[in-house]
């Protein structure tokens, strides 16, 4: 049967716009024909009964022309096979009908990998090679399959003792978790689905221009498509594991934080939207940046279910600062506006106040109006002398208030007028002035200013949250780097965040005792803060500098060293934290492969796969043995990526209902601890 690839091609040869003079296929022509259902197009397409069947469906007895799925095919690499791809094709690794399957709605993209799984990782060394490993496609009962709950194994307990082998684990332990963050998140929602009250993550970034390979301790050179595959499929776990009183906090760069904010509207609803923050990354602008230096960075939030509010932050000297206490009142305040806005909407209360001292008439300024109802400011005002209300005709002057015609502005609304004598009331005014604790609406400049009002310190709970954090708040890169050395005595690792913005993100989402998750934990800062701050929390990684810096770095907290937020909250030191791994299958050999540098390497690899049988079941081996002489021929790059998609994806983990299959050689230990953290014990 001709390959499907090429009855494309053949049927698309029937129109000379879409080829070169040299044969060469003019894909963007054939795109933009098809995006605007150009007619010779679709008439050569359902003249062939494959595209006819593959790109349309009957509605009605009415042929429908899926434009889409044609992009995606037409955009596929398969029009322009290179060496690899030849060889991939002959033995059979492309789907079952050779298209792209990620178009069709029969399948879902998967990444089963850490943070890139592209080459199988994100090691800056890996990431040279471009994206290779793990563009896998799978079908829905696979993809079932590949988030089976896992095995965990190697458990131990850290604490102020040290560390100790154990085989359970209680719901309240801190957890931190080595391995697939896919697979990870997947394995908790067992356990942890509808508890976790904060998640924060900081994932490689899309970038619109590549990084080298220096610049970060990870791959963070993605296709656009890629990185929003990749978040797409742990954000939508992510966002079961969520309570319903949960958030999602998620730090972007500037080239991907828009298609993040279209993909993450999407996963958790426009209506679970909460804020943009912009963190004031760095304290002084880059001499050497060209053209707006970026100073600022996005941490997208949203909650799981609408209408989420924050809890307020801690006030600070500074904030308390501003308030005092001139008339010996009960507590400190400060001077606030005595008007409140929207003035047209609520003109019954714009009015006159006849002031107590001068006699004058007070109106709100133009577009404001009294903060209270009448009758409360009446009450108000008695505080100061006897007053009464008065139509005083003044619809002219409130119209102005107000901002519409006298004819159409509210009728009736009385003035708040004196009572008494402007004599009497002057002496009852002066004399509240001479003796404090003046009323709550007060009179400026010794009682013949204006009016304002107080605003009591005992009465301001904390500080409202808005959406830009400045640097002096919550710290900046350098701040993040210079912590990191504090503990590690070296840079460890080139992009933490600071604890201080840790901190306040926790303040703002939870409270003690709450649990704290974050699945691409890096350093260590979120599990660290949280630590301190006495949330619980889990924190998932799999580069194998977990366990020098994020292990480590709990260890120091638990001895009570200081770094960071150690201070400000008067960190002391204890806890503990359970360590585990995923228990690998397949994916001891994606780790072979990543080292591998050799033919011999990569001969020794692939016989000890076939023995396993662990491979694709589209792979015959006899087809590959027959051109061996042709796969051997491919450079060390494409050899290691076909071992990487011969293997079984489905069995890169060991999942948890092969726990007893003496194939796997789970220990008894692990197995206890891994039906321990099920609660099936």
């Amino acid at each position: 049967m001709t390959k499907f690839y090429e009855t494309v091609l053949n049927v698309l040869r029937q129109d000379n716009r879409f080829f070169t003079e040299d044969g060469v296929l003019l894909r963007n022509a054939v795109y933009e024909a098809a995006m605007q259902m150009d007619t010779n197009l679709v008439r050569l397409l359902l003249s062939n009964e494959i595209t006819k069947g593959h790109f349309f469906k009957e509605v009605d007895g009415i042929a429908v022309f899926d434009k889409v799925g044609f992009g995606w095919v037409v955009n596929n690499r398969e029009f322009l096979p290179d060496s690899y791809t030849r060889f991939k094709n002959k033995i059979g690794l492309t789907n079952d009908n050779g298209n792209v399957i990620s178009a069709t709605g029969d399948v879902e993209l998967v990444f089963p990998y850490k943070d890139c799984v592209l080459e199988g990782g994100q090691t800056t060394e890996e990431q040279k090679n471009g994206e290779i490993f793990y563009n896998e496609t799978l079908a829905p009962d696979e993809v079932d399959r590949l988030l089976y709950p896992k095995c965990f194994t190697s458990p131990v307990l850290y604490d102020e003792d040290g560390v100790k082998g154990i085989n359970s684990v209680s719901e309240n332990d801190n957890l931190i978790i080595k391995g697939n963050n896919l697979l990870a998140l997947a394995s908790l929602k067992k356990k942890y689905a509808g508890l976790v009250k904060c998640i924060y993550i900081d994932p490689p970034y899309y970038f619109i221009e590549n990084k080298s390979g220096d610049t970060f301790g990870y791959n963070s050179n993605f296709k656009l498509s890629t990185w929003l595959t990749f978040m797409k499929n742990r954000l939508s776990i992510a966002r079961e594991l969520l309570s319903d009183q949960g958030t999602i906090w998620i730090s972007v760069g500037k080239d991907g934080q828009h298609y993040l904010k279209v993909l993450a509207d999407d996963i958790f609803g426009v209506d679970c939207f909460v804020a943009d923050i912009a963190w004031q990354k760095t304290y002084s602008p880059r001499n050497d940046a060209h053209g707006i230096s970026s100073e600022i960075e996005s941490i997208l939030v949203y909650s799981k279910k609408p209408n989420w509010q924050p809890y307020k932050l801690p006030r600070t000297a500074k904030m308390n600062s501003v308030y005092k206490n001139p008339d010996n009142d009960h507590t400190l305040w400060r001077t606030s506006d005595a008007f409140a806005p929207s003035a047209a909407t609520h003109q019954g209360m714009v009015y006159a106040i006849q002031h107590p001292i001068t006699g004058e008439l007070i109106y709100p300024y133009n577009g404001a109006c009294w903060p209270l109802e009448q009758s409360s400011m009446l009450r108000e005002m008695s505080n100061w002398a006897k007053y009464n209300l008065e139509d005083i005709n003044d619809d002219e002057r409130r119209a102005q208030v107000c901002g519409v015609p006298a004819d159409s502005v509210r009728k009736n609304v009385k003035a708040i007028m004196l009572a008494e004598s402007l004599e009497t009331a002057k002496e009852k005014s002066l004399a509240i002035i001479e003796r404090g604790q003046w009323p709550k609406f007060f009179f400026t400049k010794n009682g013949y200013g204006g009016i304002a009002r107080k605003t009591y310190l005992d009465d301001s709970k904390g500080k409202v949250v808005t959406n830009f954090w400045s640097f002096e708040q919550v710290g900046h890169t350098d701040e993040a780097k210079k912590e990191i050395v504090s503990i590690f005595d070296d840079k460890a690792f080139a992009t933490p965040k600071p604890e201080r913005l840790i901190m306040q993100i926790l303040q703002v989402a939870t409270r003690q005792g709450d649990l704290v998750l974050d699945y691409h934990l890096g350093s260590g800062t979120t599990c660290s803060v949280a630590h301190k701050m006495g949330r619980q929390y889990i924190g998932i990684e799999q580069m194998d500098y977990i366990k020098s810096l994020a292990v480590n770095r709990l260890r120091f907290d638990i001895t009570g060293g200081k770094c960071g937020i150690s201070e400000t909250v008067e960190w002391a030191g204890g806890g503990s934290f359970v360590y585990c791994e995923l228990a690998k299958a397949n994916q001891n050999f994606v780790d072979e492969i990543q080292a591998a540098t050799t033919v011999e390497e990569i001969k020794d690899i692939y016989s000890r796969i076939i023995k396993t049988g662990f491979i694709s079941s589209k792979v015959n081996p006899k087809d590959i043995d027959a051109n061996a002489e042709e796969f051997y021929a491919l450079s060390i790059e494409n050899q290691k990526r076909f071992l990487m998609e011969l293997l079984d994806k489905n069995l890169l983990y060991v999942n948890y209902c092969d726990i007893d299959d003496e194939e796997y050689g789970i220990s008894d230990g692990d197995k206890a601890f891994t039906r321990s953290f099920y609660g099936e014990v």
